[in-house]
């Protein structure tokens, strides 16, 4: 239901956002060639009605030059496309967004990334910054911040909504060093519990990610020892808490 009004509450902001991205167009130079000059987006987000009315919002403004509904196609279609900007989600089937922002980062560093989500748990601000991000929005406002946020991002600022940004602490950027050091699975072993835990086989999960069967038990059952867990069930449970999975 949260993520249905979070929808709605968009789509509604979209009119008066868009209205606005043309006023800011037109006060440009007639002169300037705006295809050229305009920044390149790329939209990632499971959410068809979503995707629509935030390419309402940037149209007039931005060259909106695709959108992808899961993080391996992101990653497929950033490096076909190469945009400027690519606003996503966290929460995406096949490859969640934060861990797909990390791959991002280490092939295409210049990048500007703006997530967009329903939570505003701080950590997960903290996260998202640190897994490269450059903005942070929630979607109950993102219409009408998005274009201020690509902007800012774009002249190498940050930006993350206001009402995110209440409960952001320094703890939220900077975390304990325990935390930040404590032994984790690989990018690879979340990218197999990911898979595995939204209901995949592991002959599945080993076609998505071009490798065997038996690598992908092999990363498995080494994150289950790394993690101290014994039952697929608690690997689900683990996926939900560390926002690899969402429901």
């Amino acid at each position: 239901m949260r993520a249905a009004r979070g929808k709605c509450v968009v789509a509604a902001n979209a009119s008066a956002a868009a209205q606005r991205a043309r006023k800011m167009s037109k006060s440009n130079d007639r002169g300037r060639n705006d295809s050229m000059r305009r920044p390149r987006v790329l939209l990632a987000d499971d959410h068809l009605m979503l995707v629509d009315a935030l390419r309402t919002v940037l149209e007039p403004r931005c060259e909106v030059v695709g959108s992808v509904t899961d993080g391996r196609s992101l990653l497929e279609a950033a490096d076909m496309l190469r945009p400027d900007v690519i606003v996503l989600d966290i929460a995406m089937p096949q490859l969640n967004g934060l861990d797909a922002a990390r791959k991002l980062q280490q092939k295409m560093p210049a990048v500007k990334l703006i997530f967009m989500t329903m939570n505003e748990d701080p950590y997960l601000v903290g996260e998202a910054f640190r897994a490269g991000a450059s903005a942070f929005l929630l979607k109950q406002a993102a219409g009408l911040e998005l274009i201020d946020a690509i902007e800012q991002v774009l002249k190498g600022g940050r930006y993350v909504t206001p009402r995110a940004a209440k409960g952001l602490t320094n703890i939220a950027l900077r975390e304990p060093k325990s935390r930040e050091n404590a032994p984790g699975p690989s990018g690879r072993e979340r990218e197999v519990i990911q898979l595995l835990a939204e209901g995949r086989t592991m002959k599945e999960a080993a076609a998505m990610l071009k490798i065997t069967a038996r690598t992908v038990a092999a990363h498995k059952y080494h994150a289950m020892e790394l993690l101290q867990i014994e039952s697929n069930a608690e690997l689900v449970q683990y996926a939900i808490k560390h926002r690899i999975i969402s429901v």
